[in-house]
């Protein structure tokens, strides 16, 4: 008998997945536990509808993160921090702040999880990092760490 299971059944499918299982399994396992529903002509049509949806969802997520990549790559972002003696800065300058001068300057909104330093950043000067948009789609960016005034 063909299921569309409601939800991961070990040993036979994940959620939203058309599968064949023994008609027995199927009628007095899966469905009365409601893991599981008889693959009739309404189940294969909620079934295609929600795998367009998911792929429609990829693709818009996709050109969003390549719109931001195109917008941000290759270009610098201006980040100020105060600092103690000898030029050492007080602290470190962090994703989290990185990020927040992304969305001032750019206008683009970065997850701070997604910005991967280097290296700790905790003098003036100029570094890179790189921002993990999606699988296979980064942008490379500088950061310029300036003296508060």
């Amino acid at each position: 008998m063909k299921v569309v299971l409601l939800a991961d059944v070990k040993g036979n499918g994940k959620k939203g997945e058309l599968v064949n299982v023994s008609d027995g399994y199927a009628r007095n396992f899966l469905i009365p536990r409601k893991l599981a529903k008889i693959a009739d002509a309404q189940a294969m049509n909620e079934l295609k509808n929600a795998e367009e949806a998911k792929a429609y969802k990829a693709r818009v997520e996709k050109e969003a993160a390549e719109a931001v990549a195109k917008t941000v790559d290759g270009k610098s972002v201006k980040v100020y921090a105060k600092a103690g003696q000898n030029g050492k800065l007080f602290g470190s300058v962090t994703a989290k702040e990185i990020s927040e001068e992304i969305k001032k300057q750019y206008k683009v909104d970065v997850d701070k999880r997604k910005i991967e330093l280097e290296t700790d950043i905790k003098a003036f000067g100029t570094f890179s990092f790189t921002i993990k948009l999606l699988s296979g789609i980064t942008a490379k960016m500088f950061v310029v760490v300036g003296e508060q005034e």
